[in-house]
């Protein structure tokens, strides 16, 4: 048996020092985000301690900075019970809630309506609740909330988050407690899940859907080196069991924690009452999208801890706590049916009529699917239980499919082979992901085509919309544009709750929108590719109808601007026939083009951004919108990463779009980027 050898005296005092150094420069760097000694600095300390373990390995113990990473992996959790249960919150989701909350809370503690009861407010992170129990300083377990009662041990997968410190220092000469239950939200930062997803992306793996998903999925991993490679951080907001310090109220708590080392939210507060709070929870929505984590509302504490025991609990919440929750983003629904809408264009676009549910404040009851290579990708059926988000105009949309909730009578969409409007057997273009109805003179078509028609950008006829413009279709008054300019008011008596007075509002709105620029009116043809910009391109370089009828593709080609696809479009489209009467009826109602005023030239706003177009532009091609991009600073990438500024989202987008969502980039719609660029919707 070999003998026990003496470490030198000296070395011991040295492994212990750096130990200190390396943890409290870890609180400086992770916790107060104020590092006093240079990286290099800090590697050295490092460095030094690994070499003195190695050489005396009887020295390494589990709380040293050195075994953050490098545990074997688990076969399963044990689970770890919690001494004081971690309940769940109650939730609020509007003033007169949180109001009836104050109130519940006087009347149980039988104060007056009208005094003050003070409290402690913080964004409620949306991560993954944790309890870290320390005895005498030295961190021993680590769980998840689990039910509340009893979590998973995930003690060696907490400690290889670098703002979680291995042992508690005192900052300021504060006691520290033999025991302390310390509990917090693992969390995953917006830019950290950015590039986690581009990561998992590069290598063929699914993204997470959102960052507290990343957060949970990545810390609750039975191998501890997997969760040392995702960038997890964790903010402390509460206590569980404390044996050697008091506290008496929660604002102290909260004041404390980050003097041993652990850190807290800095948007923590205490408000005098709870109009504050209500004050609070609206300043932080405000905030909410230039965090740099995601929070999904506010948390209200009665901060008296003295309360807290006369308060009590239900039976799975405190009567002392609130959520107060911001309208979601994401939520779970049901796929009641998939359909398919016609477009101007004959594009035939799937849609997934969902069970009405709020997201972000609106009623959403459909979500686009873009087309039918999007919906076997996700592999979204009839019946589904999905996560739909939605974030601006450009959403909503299906997240993912839930298959957990399966139950096998799901059904799978097969793409109609005939337009469901007209009959027409649909054709898809090699290249292309749209269906596309070739039938002109489909009543699908013809509703959108007029709608298009009428709109703010082209002929501007205040008053027609949808409904009126599917009444003129199914009544026979219209069979193409050039029809609108033939009706007679007893026409428009005919249409459902028409009475006089609307029938001369639209008869005189029809009537005015004959006076318009040749730009407006070449818009408003709806000629494929042929958005606004590409028509004041047109007319600005023909400056007639007449020129741009008579033009030879060579002769379209020549317009600054103008690509193959809008050349082939509107050489095409002046050599139809149908088109051609279409335009005469037009012309023979009366329809004038003015001079169009020069527009001043541009600055260069879009400076240093750059954009990413994913499906179709109604307004321009996609040649256009980049030369529109460059012309005013910005430029254009072919691929998504995450050093994109924008990507511009049309009609029936293509695979960058899921992985713009993946990696998070903001997504704008055509008419945010219309007004980005200057030009009116």
């Amino acid at each position: 048996m070999a003998e026990k050898r003496e470490i030198p005296p000296e070395v011991i005092e040295r492994v212990k020092k750096l130990r200190e150094e390396i943890e409290y420069h870890n609180y400086r760097y992770y916790v107060l985000d104020s590092p006093v000694i240079s990286d290099a600095e800090y590697d050295a300390l490092m460095r030094e301690l690994k070499e003195l373990e190695a050489k005396y390995p009887e020295l390494v113990t589990p709380d040293s900075p050195t075994q953050r990473v490098g545990y074997p992996p688990a076969k399963e959790f044990r689970t770890v019970p919690h001494a004081i249960p971690m309940l769940s919150l109650d939730d609020a989701f509007s003033e007169e809630e949180v109001l009836d909350f104050d109130r519940r809370v006087k009347r149980f503690l039988n104060l007056p309506e009208d005094q003050d009861i003070e409290y402690t407010v913080e964004p409620k992170m949306d991560g993954l609740a944790v309890e870290l129990v320390y005895e005498d300083g030295k961190f021993t377990v680590g769980s998840t909330r689990g039910d509340g009662y009893q979590g998973e041990d995930v003690t060696n997968n907490l400690k290889t988050i670098k703002s979680i410190p291995l042992r508690l220092f005192s900052t300021d000469g504060l006691p520290i407690p033999r025991l302390l239950e310390a509990r917090g939200e693992v969390f995953m930062k917006k830019e950290d899940f950015k590039k986690l997803n581009e990561e998992r992306l590069s290598r063929g793996e699914p993204p997470f859907a959102n960052p507290r998903n990343a957060a949970a999925g990545s810390l609750r991993q039975l191998d501890p080196n997997v969760t040392a490679q995702r960038p997890l951080d964790i903010y402390f907001y509460g206590v569980g069991r404390v044996e050697g310090y008091e506290f008496k109220t929660q604002w102290e708590i909260l004041q404390t924690l980050p003097k041993w080392g652990l850190k807290v939210n800095p948007y923590v507060r205490l408000v005098k009452n709870i109009r504050e709070a209500i004050a609070y929870h609206h300043e932080m929505e405000k905030i909410r999208e230039s965090l740099p984590y995601e929070i999904d509302g506010i948390v209200i504490k009665v901060n008296d801890l003295s309360l807290w025991e006369k308060l009590g609990t239900k039976a799975r919440s405190p009567r002392y706590a609130l959520a107060y929750k911001f309208p979601p983003t994401q939520v779970t629904t049901q796929v009641l049916d998939i359909i398919v809408q016609v477009g101007r264009t004959g594009a035939v676009t799937p849609v997934a009529i969902l069970k009405p549910v709020q997201v972000g404040g609106v009623i959403v009851s459909r979500a686009t699917l873009h087309n039918e290579d999007e919906i076997r990708r996700k592999d979204v059926r009839i019946g589904d239980w999905v996560l739909v988000q939605r974030a601006g105009e450009v959403i909503p949309e299906i997240v993912m499919v839930i298959k957990e909730r399966r139950t096998g009578n799901e059904k799978p969409f097969k793409m109609p082979e005939v337009c469901p409007v007209c009959g027409t057997k649909l054709v898809r273009k090699p290249g292309e992901a749209v269906w596309r109805c070739p039938n002109r003179g489909c009543y699908g078509q013809l509703v959108r085509h007029i709608l298009h028609f009428a709109s703010r950008g082209a002929m501007d006829i205040e008053g027609l919309g949808t409904k009126v413009a599917e009444a003129l279709v199914d009544r026979g008054l219209v069979q193409d544009v050039g029809d609108l300019y033939y009706l007679k008011v007893e026409d428009l008596l005919q249409l459902p709750g028409f009475a006089l007075k609307k029938a001369r509002n639209l008869y005189e709105a029809i009537q005015r929108s004959k006076k318009t620029t040749l730009a407006r009116f070449l818009y408003a043809l709806g000629i494929r590719h042929v958005g606004e910009v590409a028509a004041q391109l047109l007319a600005k370089h023909f400056k007639s109808l007449e020129a741009i009828k008579k033009a030879s593709m060579a002769d379209l080609l020549s317009v600054p601007g103008i690509g193959p696809e809008a050349a082939r479009s509107v050489w095409e489209w002046f050599r139809n026939e149908r088109n051609l009467k279409t335009l005469e009826k037009l012309l023979q109602a009366g329809i004038t083009f003015e001079e169009e005023a020069e527009e001043a030239p541009a600055e260069k706003p879009l400076e240093g951004k750059t954009f990413v177009f994913t499906g179709a532009l109604k307004s321009m091609t996609r040649e256009e919108a980049k030369r529109r991009v460059q012309a005013l600073g910005g430029r254009v990438a072919s691929s998504v990463s995450r050093n994109v500024d924008y990507v511009v989202v049309g009609e029936n987008p293509g695979s960058k779009y899921d992985r713009a969502r993946a990696l998070g980039l903001k997504m704008i719609n055509e008419e945010e980027f219309l007004k980005l660029i200057g030009q009116k919707p």
